[in-house]
């Protein structure tokens, strides 16, 4: 863990921010000062480890102050052994043992949905018990949180929810139409995921357009191997797709989104599958990946809807329809629409994505400037002249989203 280069010492405090996905973990090293800043700040030191599936052979890459990159391929035999394979090949390490403080997503959180929380024993055991809820990702965060205590004791660590940005929904939205009860046994209701990157496209788009984000109505798509829409009114989220767990919505890389709870029904009564085997399929095994038998990657959905195969073509359509319905729900819910902003994997960099599903939305004022769109680089308008609603892409920084969430805080406690 010895820095590979002297290192400057640093002028604020660090952070360092863990991001746990589904098919990959992030990790960034910021230096924040006070007063926060609000435009998105260089990492000293930022990674990435990304799988297609486990065990199996896994990407690494990384980027230290001299901005150099640095990829390698490791073997993972579990998903948890990616935050120490990926933490240990950071440069300036210690650092984090010296000044830092450790921030991790959490994306299920229990009762700790309105973070930034200090992470202590009873923060622990509510990730861990809503574990079943987001099986993806809360091991993972909390292999993140052993791996920084393992590699640097004694470091200061805290976690983010991912659904802190839609606690204040209108009851309206986040109440299922299920016995009330439900809700005030088990809390069960739309919490919505996706909420840093959601919250954190929202605000840079208002930025980028030169507007206070309390005056836009902002519909924001983040699209990866997880999807989700957001609607953004006021500053704040009225509105999304996703509900008690990840699993509700658009149609994914892997998961099923949204789905009749008869067909569950069905399939458990009559034995075909068991609560495990129905959460690994609707989890692992639906979605762009199910549609099409091939893979839930949507570069590879693409290339092979492109050479003529119907699974992978489908698979591509269904995946435009959920999410340009969903799009026109979310404006419902606005009342209308100021901006549609793509952000993630897929948001940020597939160009046929964007213009299948931009096409037939100009009800909304929706238009794209398909050149622009197709040689565009976030943080952009690619939107056509005649549109009256705006249409960017926003690069998603949820790691320095993480930080800045921490060190706003910090930075009020010792106000």
């Amino acid at each position: 863990m010895c820095p590979r280069r002297a290192e400057r010492p640093p002028r604020g405090n660090l952070f360092l921010a863990c991001d746990g996905g589904s098919s990959s973990f992030k990790a960034a090293l910021f230096e924040i000062g006070d007063p926060v800043p609000h435009a998105p700040q260089a990492a000293r030191w930022e990674g990435a480890i990304a799988w297609k599936r486990v065990p199996g052979p896994a990407g690494l890459t990384s980027r230290g102050h001299a901005q150099q990159d640095a990829n390698s391929h490791v073997s993972l035999d579990r998903t948890i052994d990616a935050p120490g394979r990926l933490l240990a090949s950071m440069e300036a390490g210690e650092l984090v043992s010296a000044r830092g403080i450790a921030v991790h997503r959490i994306v299920h959180a229990g009762d700790f949905e309105r973070s930034p929380a200090r992470l202590t024993d009873s923060v622990r055991r509510a990730i861990e018990s809503a574990e079943a809820l987001a099986p993806e990702h809360n091991a993972l965060a909390l292999a993140g949180v052993d791996a920084v205590a393992r590699l640097w004791p004694g470091t200061e660590q805290f976690i983010v929810s991912d659904s802190a940005y839609h606690a204040d929904m209108p009851l309206a939205a986040s109440t299922y139409a299920v016995p009330s009860a439900w809700n005030r046994v088990w809390g069960i209701r739309r919490l919505g995921f996706h909420g840093i990157s959601h919250g954190y496209s929202a605000a840079r788009s208002a930025q980028l357009l030169g507007k206070p984000m309390r005056a836009l109505k902002i519909v924001t798509c983040h699209l990866g191997n997880g999807c989700s829409l957001a609607a953004t009114a006021a500053g704040a989220s009225i509105d999304t797709t996703m509900g008690w767990t990840p699993m509700e919505g658009l149609a994914m890389g892997q998961r099923s989104g949204s789905l009749d709870p008869g067909i569950m029904l069905y399939l458990l009564e009559r034995g075909r599958y068991d609560a495990a085997e129905l959460r690994r399929v609707l989890n692992e095994e639906s979605g762009l990946k199910g549609i099409s038998g091939l893979s839930g990657d949507m570069r590879e959905i693409i290339e092979t809807a492109e050479a003529g195969h119907p699974g992978a073509t489908l698979a591509f359509d269904v995946f435009v329809h959920r999410v340009r319905s969903g799009i026109g729900a979310m404006a419902a819910s606005l009342g209308g629409i100021d901006a549609l902003v793509f952000t993630g994997g897929i948001g940020e960099n597939a160009h046929p994505v964007r213009r299948a599903v931009c096409s037939g939305l100009e009800f909304l004022g929706i238009a794209l400037d398909d050149e622009l769109d197709a040689r565009a680089q976030p943080d952009c308008d690619v939107s056509a002249r005649s549109a009256s609603a705006r249409t960017l892409i926003v690069r998603a920084r949820e790691t320095w989203e993480i930080a800045r969430q921490c060190a706003l805080v910090m930075e009020r406690a010792n106000a």
